[in-house]
């Protein structure tokens, strides 16, 4: 069965990536991996000084060294198995019962990549670990997960709030219906009030495009409203999105349009730095 994979790390966001994932499997009947990578830049494993010649007065500096390194990666396996620890904890606490946890040493975006046939959804924080109140940033690796794993990811700011409704930032290209089917299949939004928003002139074969996406996406009792609004793509889906109280913005990602200039343009730090709802990033 395909699961719902959430990244566990030492970010301030980690309680809410828990809380999210367990509301995503409850939402879609999905089971969770909790996966926490240490970082092998960070946590080199101990190079194996044997057979090195001429090392002179360094090779005791250099056991140092390789001894240090092995007792820091030590150490951070062990905070990482009490972070998976207290998630798996929470996640439980929060009604879901198949919680699986999973440790590896390495690069993130190849860890995910390994998971990528046994994931359904990829849960994330949006701030990485070194981010502080006067210095938001989002995770330094984001963007190399988005243009990598071809899985829905859930990006998710500091605090939890239960999603009631979404928005789909559509522009009506062959890619932003391949984003469409791939909604409609996942069920991500299951039952959720939908808007479905394009930004650009307002035109008739605008319009059909969109209820061609509404037909799509549209099961018996779905609230699927559509709407096309005039301006800059950023702040007309911002506004709509405020105007409306919608809790959760779906996008896809690296078309050919106005919304992948949004999205991986100079525009996107600002727009994930300053999200306080989530997002679902759509490949």
């Amino acid at each position: 069965m395909l699961r719902v994979v959430a990244c566990i790390d030492g970010s301030r966001a980690a309680p809410a990536v828990c809380d999210y994932a367990a509301w995503a499997s409850q939402h879609m009947q999905a089971p969770v991996t909790l996966l926490h990578v240490l970082d092998e830049e960070r946590y080199p494993v101990a190079p194996d000084l044997a057979g090195n010649i001429g090392l002179g007065s360094r090779e005791h500096l250099l056991e140092e060294l390789a001894d240090l390194d092995a007792r820091r990666s030590k150490l951070a396996l062990e905070h990482g198995h009490n972070m998976l620890d207290e998630a798996g904890t929470r996640v439980r606490e929060a009604g879901v019962e198949d919680v699986t946890k999973r440790q590896r040493h390495g690069d993130l975006t190849e860890s995910l990549m390994a998971l990528e046939d046994q994931t359904r959804l990829l849960v994330m924080g949006l701030h990485g670990e070194s981010s502080s109140d006067r210095d938001l940033h989002i995770g330094s690796q984001l963007e190399t997960v988005i243009r990598s794993l071809h899985r829905p990811i859930l990006l998710v700011p500091d605090e939890f709030t239960q999603p009631k409704s979404a928005m789909l930032a559509f522009d009506g290209s062959k890619t932003a219906f391949r984003s469409v089917e791939l909604l409609a299949r996942n069920q991500v939004l299951k039952g959720m009030p939908l808007h479905i928003v394009m930004v650009g002139p307002e035109t008739g074969d605008r319009w059909e495009q969109l209820k061609q996406a509404q037909s799509m996406l549209s099961v018996p009792g779905s609230d699927i409203q559509l709407a096309i609004r005039a301006g800059d793509v950023e702040p007309a889906l911002h506004g709509y999105q405020q105007e409306y109280d919608i809790d959760m913005l779906v996008m896809g990602a690296y078309g050919h349009s106005r919304i992948r200039q949004f999205l991986v343009g100079s525009t996107t730090t600002t727009m994930l730095k300053t999200a306080e709802k989530p997002l679902v990033i759509l490949r």
